[in-house]
This record gives structure tokens, C-alpha cells and sequence, in this order.
């Protein structure tokens, strides 16, 4: 190698780590830029994020956690209607708005005379919603034969409705379809507990979610979970009043499986969430902002023709669903 190129490889070599500190210097200028930024400046920008965005943000350093943590930031993740009353919610001091909106997450808040509750997304802030049993129509409802309102210290409401026994099973619950937040796909869940349950070990149940008068979803869901464990032959106490008087328990062999192979996969099963309730993803529903009307979630199962009870109803929630 001549000394013409080793000059020109030396000289390359300095040109390339020259250009590499510019740019290093340049990144370094435009975080400095940002710095230079007044905290109200910064907090208007993070508002225009999202509350898991922010949270991160305060991680950054301890400008950017100042205007993370601002009710300028806050107050923009938390709707307005809100505001109200979560501050006649608390108590002592004035919280931050931040506490608010964490309150809001953690404690759901209950509406329309105690009915409904009302939550957020923590990730998000979009809108949660829980029907309680009683906006619920439940058929056969009122008859203390086949339902009952109880009270229950863990539950969200005064009371909830405990399915005693019945052969044809129908609950239905609406909402307004505007007080979702928009673009957003939500999905509906029966939240229940099983208490001795039967009749839907092979019965599997239908769940429609949609618009009232336009297209609406169907898919089967189990409302057992311990379906498959449980012998065919069941043993249960008659329901007083109803057919054989004088007999304490019949033995009946419950509706064989839809499925003629006996397989569940692809449909939806019970899981359990974190406040001691099971729960079943009923549907899902996407709300783009322009549609108008109520959103009806039913479940059922009319056709089996067996006697189901042992399920206690708390609500159907209509959440955000998590991607």
C-alpha cells in the first residue's frame, strides 16, 4: 500500500469518527433544546399522550416528572363529568388529580343511584361500566321461586340475584352506546359465582353482544367451571311446588354436549379476576364515536329444556379490550 492511500484510510477513519460526534452532538443539543422548555410547555405535550405514557415519563428525570405529575396532565386523562364528584369522594386534603385518576382506576364509582358503576382503563383512561343485576331483564326475575336478591359483603351492589332453578334462562342488560369511549373495542363479560351449580356441566350457553335493531354477534360460552369433571348423572333437590311434591330429590341425566365430539376449543370458558368473582367474555363491540343507540349483551340458553341453578349474577361489565 502506497502512502498516498494509508493517508487517504487515516484521513477516512477521522472523517467517520467526526461525523459520528456531530451527530452525537447534535442528539445532545436537541434533549438540551427540550430541557430548555418551560414545565407548563412540557406537561401540555405529555397531556397529548397517554397515563402509561406519562407514568413512564417520569422516569426521564426529574423536570419531566414534575410535569408528568401535574393536574395539567391528569386533569386531561380524567373525564370531565368526574371531577365533581371524586373530589366530594375524598377525604382530608385536596388530592392531586393524579390521585383522583388512580382512585377512579382502583375504586370503581357507583352511578345512577348505586345501579351502575363506573370506572377507567388504568393503561388507557377509556371507560369502564358495570350493569348491575338489578338494570339486568331477567326472566323470571321477580319469582322468589326461581330467583332471589341476596346481599354479599364482596359485592360491588346492595344485592345480587341467585339463580335458584329454572329451565329456561334469559338475562339481557343495555346501555347507552354514547357513554363509551370512542374508537375503541370493547368487550362484555357476565361477572357471576357458581354456589352448588348444575344443569350447565354440558350446556353450553348463547351470548350476543350488538346494536339494538342492527347486526349483532353470537358465540357459545361455558358458565361451568368445572364442566367435564362432573358425572352425566346428576342428583338434585326438587324445586318446591313443582311436579312431584312428595319427592326430595330426583336423579335426571342432563342435555348431552352440543358438540358431537365432545370438544370445547374455540369457545369462551369462566376465568376468575382479581376481586374473588368468575367471569366469561360474552362478545365484543366496537365503538368508532359515530354510532347511536343502546348496546344490548344477552345470555341464554333456552332450548336445552334442563333445570339449571346454583349461578349468582353480580352484573355484565363492559371494559376496554386488552391487546
Amino acid at each position: 500500500m502506497g502512502m498516498g492511500e494509508t493517508e487517504q484510510g487515516e484521513a477516512d477513519k477521522v472523517g467517520g469518527c467526526g461525523g459520528e460526534e456531530e451527530e452525537e452532538e447534535e442528539e445532545e443539543e436537541a434533549v438540551d433544546c427540550f430541557y430548555v422548555l418551560p414545565e407548563g410547555c412540557i406537561a401540555n405535550i405529555v397531556s397529548l399522550t397517554s397515563p402509561r405514557d406519562a407514568c413512564r415519563l417520569c422516569l426521564v428525570s426529574s423536570v419531566f416528572r414534575s410535569a408528568a405529575e401535574s393536574d395539567t396532565v391528569w386533569e386531561r386523562f380524567l373525564p370531565p363529568q368526574c371531577l365533581s364528584v371524586l373530589d366530594l369522594r375524598s377525604r382530608g386534603p385536596r388530592p392531586s388529580k393524579k390521585d383522583l385518576y388512580f382512585s377512579l382506576c382502583n375504586q370503581p364509582l357507583l352511578i345512577d343511584e348505586g345501579k351502575k358503576s363506573f370506572s377507567l382503563e388504568k393503561a388507557t383512561g377509556k371507560k369502564c361500566y358495570m350493569l348491575s343485576a338489578r338494570t339486568l331483564s331477567i326472566v323470571w326475575g321477580d319469582t322468589p321461586t326461581y330467583w332471589r336478591w341476596i346481599p354479599l359483603p364482596e359485592a360491588r351492589f346492595d344485592d345480587v340475584a341467585e339463580l335458584i332453578g329454572v329451565c329456561w334462562f334469559e338475562v339481557r342488560g343495555k346501555i347507552d352506546i354514547r357513554m363509551l369511549s370512542p374508537s375503541t373495542l370493547y368487550t362484555a363479560n357476565l361477572v357471576f359465582k357458581l354456589t352448588g351449580a348444575y344443569g350447565f356441566e354440558h350446556q353450553p350457553v348463547d351470548a350476543r353482544v350488538g346494536l339494538v335493531g342492527g347486526e349483532t354477534s353470537t358465540r357459545v360460552v361455558y358458565l361451568d367451571t368445572e364442566r367435564g369433571r362432573r358425572q352425566r348423572f346428576q342428583i338434585v333437590p326438587r324445586l318446591p311446588g313443582l311436579f312431584f311434591r312428595n319427592r326430595a330429590f330426583q336423579v335426571y341425566e342432563t342435555s348431552p354436549p352440543r358438540e358431537v365430539d365432545n370438544t370445547y376449543n374455540g369457545h369462551e370458558h369462566p376465568k376468575e379476576r382479581g376481586d374473588g368473582w368468575i367471569e366469561v367474555e360474552l362478545g365484543e363491540f366496537y365503538y368508532d364515536g359515530r354510532q347511536e343507540g343502546e348496546l344490548e349483551v344477552s345470555v341464554l340458553e333456552v332450548s336445552g329444556g334442563n333445570w339449571k341453578g346454583g349461578l349468582i349474577v353480580q352484573g355484565i361489565e363492559i371494559r376496554p379490550k386488552k391487546v
